[in-house]
């Protein structure tokens, strides 16, 4: 790239002459200046396209994430990449579905007897009924004081000799007064799972069920879960590590005030997350196929094939449609979108796309369209 002048009189007006020019000299030193300028101009064209296009990126149509698009910018996850299908919204022809439905043997039973007679008002009573029809309702159990069980750890003496033995508490009841399973479960899910942060936790359970955690507490529970699952956490690093195929991904967040990153692996069943305070710091010991962005460190990886992820490939191409307005890109995307339907349409009917078979059901459409 040509820098710019620090002053256009050196390009505008030529120095003067100490004597006379003759016009060969003068019609050089034109055509230079005419190709500085020219040089100059194509400089600031492609920084001014780049910088527009720096501008027209997104989470829509680049890999950069949701958070960075801003509160000013219009949304953008509202336009999907995918094609449209044909099928009407909503649940299709065969779907189970989640419907509300009566159940049989209800928890409570509410019989409702009218007072009077709608005909003339005389006095009904229950003995007067002749039928009834039913509605239930579903609704969340009132919520309750907490269960407390006391375990009692009896002493025996012994006839024969005249020890005396005490009984063993159970495993997991360590102190005179504590929380039981079930509730720290619930505070794990809360915490992890539905990532209610440590204030807010402590106030629904307070509210839910009367329990008044603080935040010391709620991190207890958090920690001795993470203990107990040492063992379960590494056997899916293993399985995910050794799996065929694999998709691996990253993405920076705050811990404690320090920008720290969230390493993810996974195959169809299994997901395995990492934090590490270093971004390029990936997985150890992967075999297989991993599918990835194809960030640069991913290919450091040994003995692995690289497969590179589709969903941002149709994004790539969505910022040469809207910004560069390239056809070819919306071709490409079109293409693309037609082979993984291709593949899933063969998967699922339990057969392979041959070469030529993938050549004409996806190639026909990027050469004719």
């Amino acid at each position: 790239m040509v820098p710019p002048p620090d002053s256009d009189s050196d390009l505008i007006t030529p120095p003067e002459p100490d004597g006379p020019v003759s016009p060969e000299s003068i019609n050089a030193a034109l055509r230079a200046q005419n190709a500085a300028l020219s040089a100059l101009v194509a400089a600031l064209q492609a920084r001014v396209g780049e910088l527009e296009r720096q501008l027209g990126l997104n989470s829509g149509n680049s890999g950069k994430p949701p958070s960075s698009d801003g509160l000013k910018k219009k949304p953008v996850r509202v336009k999907s990449l995918r094609e449209r299908s044909g099928k009407k919204t909503g649940g299709q022809q065969g779907h189970p579905g989640k419907t509300l439905r009566r159940t049989e043997s209800p928890d409570a039973t509410v019989d409702h007897f009218p007072e009077t007679c709608a005909g003339c008002g005389a006095a009904l009573n229950e003995g007067m009924t002749t039928g009834h029809t039913e509605r239930q309702v579903f609704d969340l159990p009132k919520p309750q004081p907490l269960i407390v069980t006391e375990h009692r750890a009896h002493a025996c003496l012994c006839g024969k000799c005249g020890a005396e033995t005490r009984a063993a508490f159970p495993e997991d009841v360590t102190a005179p007064v504590q929380y039981g399973a079930r509730l720290a479960a619930v505070v794990v899910y809360l915490l992890h799972y539905q990532l209610l942060p440590e204030k807010r936790l402590a106030a629904l359970m307070a509210d839910l069920f009367g329990v008044h955690l603080v935040t010391a507490t709620i991190a207890g529970m958090s920690r001795s879960c993470a203990v107990r699952f040492q063992g379960f956490a590494a056997t899916v690093r293993d399985q995910v590590a050794t799996a065929p195929v694999k998709h691996m991904d990253e993405t920076g967040f705050r811990i404690g005030g320090k920008t720290q990153w969230l390493h993810i692996a996974s195959t169809i069943w299994l997901t395995f997350y990492r934090v590490s305070p270093k971004r390029g710091s990936l997985l150890e010991n992967v075999l297989g196929i991993v599918v990835h962005d194809h960030w640069k460190p991913y290919y450091t990886l040994q003995s692995v094939l690289h497969a590179l992820c589709n969903a941002h490939h149709l994004r790539e191409l969505q910022a040469l449609v809207e910004i560069e307005k390239e056809d070819w890109a919306r071709k490409m995307q079109r293409l693309l979108r037609r082979a993984c339907h291709a593949t899933n349409l063969a998967r699922e009917q339990g057969f392979n796309l041959s070469p030529g078979n993938r050549g004409k059901s996806v190639g026909r459409e990027f050469c004719t369209r």
